[in-house]
């Protein structure tokens, strides 16, 4: 099986709970009248769209019929609608910086480690050297999984003993990185809560001690969010997105949840693109984030556009 189909499976669930509902909606001859968007609405609260988000979508779908005067089937402009809400969300370009620097950041428990494991077969598998960095120094297991990850994927972890300095671990990856002229660097952080001021304090000594050897790292800064959280996760992807300079996100566990449409609700709230959905624990079960496929799917054949598609 493909990259694109294991994909495609993965949102199973989403696609029982919110596509083909969806797709019963909007069955051809219904008219957008209050009957329709009352259906629209639930469908949407019930995929973990939220409130708010849920509301604002159905408000657009009607000044859109509005503004075409009735002329296009309202699932179409949906599409429409859903995949421009979705445009900022795209997969992420191919680097070409000397070393590219990927700070991934994230609570304990959302698949973080798990994420950079991927990520450093997905950039191996577009030709790029990669180097990792265990800088949640915090947790012995944090820095035996990273390990862990690089036998898997045939990758050099540069680490320390447990309770070092993340950020000093963080320069010795970059030193590493520029010496061997490796093409991405990745670096672990530990899982902090938003609430805990002193690893925020933390992070930015991580962002202070990077820049003084490579003045534009970070070049990334991926936020990793467990789908299966659904709202109650949003909150403090906000806080993070306020403290850590995120500039995307990873939504992994998508295979594990019904609740799909938490990807509007993602990209609405935080406004920073999705650029990768994790599945499963397979080495290669990460996909780039493609809006347009993703839309098209929630109102019929549920895909997400992968390398493949």
């Amino acid at each position: 099986m493909g990259l694109f189909d294991r994909v495609k499976q993965a949102f199973q669930k989403t696609r029982e709970a919110f596509s083909d509902k969806i797709v019963n909606v909007f069955r051809p001859g219904r008219k957008l009248d209050d009957e329709l968007l009352g259906e629209l609405e639930e469908v949407l609260l019930t995929a973990d769209v939220g409130l708010d988000t849920s509301d604002l979508l159905i408000s657009r779908l009607v000044d859109a019929n509005k503004e075409d005067g009735g002329r296009t089937p309202a699932d179409v402009l949906m599409r429409r609608m859903l995949t421009k809400w979705l445009e900022q969300s795209q997969g992420p370009d191919v680097p070409d910086g000397h070393p590219h620097v990927v700070l991934v950041v994230g609570v304990n428990g959302t698949g973080k480690t798990t994420t950079i494991g991927k990520l450093a077969s997905y950039y191996q598998n577009l030709g790029k050297s990669v180097l990792l960095a265990a800088g949640d120094t915090f947790r012995a297991a944090a820095i035996e999984q990273l390990q862990i990850w690089g036998d898997r994927t045939g990758t050099k972890v540069i680490a320390a003993t447990p309770g070092a300095d993340s950020a000093a671990v963080a320069y010795d990856a970059l030193e590493a990185a520029v010496n061997r002229g490796a093409d991405v660097l990745i670096i672990d952080t530990a899982g902090r809560l938003h609430t805990k001021s002193n690893l925020m304090k933390e992070l930015e000594k991580i962002y202070r001690v990077l820049r003084k050897r490579l003045p534009e790292a970070p070049n990334e800064v991926l936020l990793v969010l467990d789908a299966t959280t659904g709202q109650n996760g949003i909150s403090q992807a906000e806080e993070f997105t306020k403290a850590a300079g995120i500039t995307g996100l990873v939504l992994t566990k998508i295979d594990g949840t019904a609740k799909g449409g938490i990807i509007l609700t993602v990209s609405r709230r935080l406004g920073v693109p999705i650029r990768y959905v994790g599945f499963g624990e397979g080495i290669d079960d990460l996909a780039p984030f493609n809006a347009d496929k993703f839309a098209e799917g929630l109102l019929g054949d549920f895909a997400i556009v992968t390398a493949e598609g």
